[in-house]
């Protein structure tokens, strides 16, 4: 009740709360780690400097506020960003200040893109977020052929350096790591839409009441059942936000002489390419290419890096 009291003596001052819940214009603030959302709309004409996304605030954000208004947005240590569609010059901030960000994926119903999996990645490295790999519904991949592809993803993004757990929200398959990983700190959990992060982060703490949908048969997707973005407290301890589902992740405002510095994987062996800068497509004495032709670069990986460098053409 202290707590409360606190936070509701705060909302009718002035002070520093977290944003904990986004809809449209409309916030919830608490005064985390006590955890007593109070409503707070945003001053007009309040932007982030240099700032081209659409939401100036979100989750995640610490901010000054007066009364029920917001009147700054505190310094990010760092956030997640992504263009909706590609050619798009508009960008949202999905969340901020994180600890970790889980990308939940799926190896059918639905199928999650590589292409997705590493723009995601791509972003996180560039943004300074610490991504976790979930693949969820292993309970599903009993077929010889779905227990191939699974490892072969799993392959893939571990060997790229990546941790890689794989998870069943329905069988309760490693929710103990996931758990165990969520005490501290702030966690976003994140992927398409189906891939069932309702369903995880209600099998990771059933007093969370997320909506849970249900797979479109006719396209394999799903549909969206998180319609704004939310921060819940965990019983065990921490904080997590739980997100739409994504149908696109275009990169913002990484330049094609840096992409490459965000696959860990081809990071490890640029510096001994002949020329720098190098694009890895067509100079000689290129350690990347080297790696492609060696096998200890994957060529989904070098394929996703290729397709990033032809978005970001088209974009410009």
């Amino acid at each position: 009740m202290t707590g409360n009291i606190f936070c509701i003596f705060a909302a009718m001052e002035k002070g520093t709360a977290t944003v904990v819940k986004h809809t449209g214009s409309h916030y919830l603030l608490s005064c985390l780690p006590a955890w007593d959302p109070f409503p707070a709309v945003i001053r007009g004409k309040l932007r982030l400097a240099g700032s081209k996304a659409t939401n100036p605030v979100a989750v995640g954000d610490r901010v000054e506020f007066e009364g029920e208004t917001i009147t700054k947005i505190l310094p990010r240590k760092n956030y997640l960003i992504r263009r909706s569609t590609n050619l798009s010059r508009e960008s949202h901030i999905i969340a901020a200040n994180l600890d970790r960000v889980f990308l939940i994926v799926t190896i059918i119903l639905p199928e999650t893109k590589l292409a997705f999996v590493d723009r995601f990645l791509v972003t996180c490295e560039a943004y300074g977020l610490r991504p976790v790999i979930l693949i969820n519904k292993v309970d599903l991949y009993t077929e010889p052929e779905l227990q191939d592809q699974l490892a072969a993803f799993k392959a893939l993004y571990r060997g790229a350096g990546y941790e890689v757990l794989e998870i069943s929200a329905r069988k309760g398959t490693g929710l103990a790591a996931v758990r165990a990983l969520c005490r501290e700190g702030l966690t976003l959990f994140s992927g398409t839409s189906g891939v069932g992060k309702s369903s995880l982060l209600k099998a990771l703490d059933p007093t969370l009441d997320p909506k849970i949908g249900e797979i479109s048969l006719s396209h394999l997707q799903g549909k969206h059942t998180t319609t704004f973005y939310e921060m819940h407290p965990l019983t065990g301890g921490g904080f997590v936000i739980d997100t739409p589902g994504i149908r696109g992740f275009g990169l913002v405002d990484i330049a094609p002489e840096e992409l490459s510095t965000y696959f860990p994987d081809m990071l490890r062996v640029m510096d001994h390419c002949r020329f720098k800068p190098c694009t890895h497509t067509h100079e000689p004495g290129c350690a990347v290419k080297a790696a492609l032709e060696a096998g200890t670069l994957a060529p989904e990986r070098y394929s996703s890096y290729l397709g990033m460098l032809e978005e970001e053409k088209k974009y410009r």
